[in-house]
């Protein structure tokens, strides 16, 4: 079977290409600008296009299929070609729908926790050695590559996000899936570009648990107001089980969790990590394992990449980075780590990356967001604003929407590493949160440098 992408460098898209290869498809893809790590991924499966462009006479009427990524303009010419040929075009949810429609498909949605329990879920079923296929946002220790569809297993974990699933096809990715178990870790205001409401966006995760069948299951983060009037309200034919935080304690810079009068002790941390883990637990109890075997298995669990992820650590201080950029997820990670070292102040950056945290009328969705830090950085650029076509914002704005006049603004990547790099690091973290990469600074030679310098 021959399969072209259009758009083949986005996260998930390059790691489709890579497991159909694997699968023994003939794999061909196209793009526009390839960025790190999809850059040497590709070019280590011999999939890295021959060069940067959209190129109409790629598109051939001996390709069975198209897979379109979201970069994709409705316009793009290798798109209009396929459609002149009349060749089967999918999404890549689509696509990975029809790989999956005779499989057990579990499907991780949420406004925020989504990669973390889809990492934490694959954990655990391979500890299990239990054959599943899988989707995952980020990249989990023990897993070459962050899809794999094959013919044998017979299920799949999905991560499914609420944000539309290509140009031509405004259709949620999660509800594209058609989930036989889901998960939904909670509802938080999101995506304004495509939800203009709070209650547009929670509307998708209503129609969500509309789609789960009558011999399927809901798990859900009980703690979650709105999700709960969601869930009141759905289908009651459904088997619905809810999770919560468990009790847990702290000692010596590591999170014990109790469950059963035993404790469990976790390298990862965190209140939303450990609601995390327990919907995990609860999706793999419906795949057949034990309640004690998942709380066993977990003790080793890691984390994905960039969610709460220790780059560099010293008896002087630690560095975090985190994909946070939401007003909850950028609240939550901050509180984890101020809670996990008590006795150390926390320096939080946080960049203004995704279009809603770039919209004014969003901005005031931070306000307080980041007050348990010591120290408060908020950084963006003139580029971002540009390559969003946002209106560039002052820093008065920030100040007022973040309430907080004691916020540091920085504008550019230089002056940020300076301001950085001038601080005493005794006893003192830095937590970097964003879901862009802070201008071009290299995350790790700054926090090999924050974790040797007092």
């Amino acid at each position: 079977m021959r399969v072209h992408f259009i758009a083949i460098g986005g996260s998930v898209m390059h790691n489709l290409a890579i497991a159909l290869k694997l699968k023994g498809y003939h794999v061909t893809g196209s793009d526009d600008e390839i960025f790190e790590p999809a850059k040497s991924h590709l070019a280590q499966y011999n999939l890295l296009p021959p060069s940067n462009g959209w190129d109409p006479s790629r598109v051939t009427s001996d390709i069975n299929a198209i897979v379109l990524g979201m970069h994709a303009k409705p316009d793009n010419p290798e798109l209009l070609k396929a459609q002149d040929l009349n060749l089967r075009i999918f999404s890549f949810p689509e696509f990975v729908y029809q790989q999956s429609k005779n499989k057990t498909r579990v499907v991780i949605a949420g406004s925020h926790g989504k990669t973390t329990i889809t990492a934490m879920i694959m954990h655990l079923l391979r500890k299990a050695d239990k054959k599943f296929d899988y989707m995952v946002g980020s990249s989990v220790k023990g897993f070459d590559i962050n899809v794999r569809l094959s013919d044998d297993a017979p299920v799949i974990i999905l991560e499914g996000d609420e944000y539309p699933d290509s140009a031509i096809n405004k259709i949620p990715k999660f509800h594209v899936y058609q989930p036989n178990l889901a998960l939904i870790s909670g509802v938080a205001w999101d995506h304004i570009n495509m939800f203009p409401t709070f209650e547009i966006y929670v509307d998708q995760f209503r129609k969500f648990v509309q789609l789960i069948p009558f011999d399927g299951a809901l798990v859900y983060n009980s703690e979650d107001r709105d999700l709960k009037v969601i869930v009141k309200n759905c289908n009651p034919d459904i088997r619905k089980i809810p999770y919560h935080l468990p009790p847990y304690e702290i000692a010596d810079g590591v999170t014990c969790l109790t469950r059963n009068n035993k404790k469990v002790p976790l390298r990862i941390f965190g209140r939303h990590n450990l609601q995390n883990l327990m919907g995990a637990v609860e999706i793999c109890k419906l795949l057949g394992l034990s309640e004690e075997f998942c709380f066993e298995s977990m003790s080793d669990f890691v984390g994905a990449s960039r969610r709460l992820e220790k780059i560099a650590s010293s008896e002087l201080a630690t560095v975090f980075r985190d994909f946070a950029h939401a007003p909850s997820k950028l609240r939550a990670t901050i509180a984890a780590v101020r809670e996990q070292f008590p006795d150390r102040k926390l320096v939080a950056c946080f960049e203004l990356h995704t279009y809603s945290s770039l919209d004014k009328d969003f901005l005031g969705e931070y306000f307080d967001t980041m007050k348990q830090a010591d120290v408060k950085v908020v950084f963006y650029n003139a580029h971002t604003f540009e390559l969003k076509r946002k209106e560039m914002i002052e820093p008065e704005f920030i100040y007022e929407a973040f309430g907080d006049r004691h916020i540091h603004v920085i504008t550019d990547a230089p002056s940020l590493e300076k301001f950085l790099k001038a601080r005493t690091w005794k006893k003192t973290n830095l937590l970097m949160m964003s879901s862009g990469s802070f201008g071009g600074i290299d995350i790790n030679a700054l926090a090999t440098f924050v974790t040797s310098h007092r």
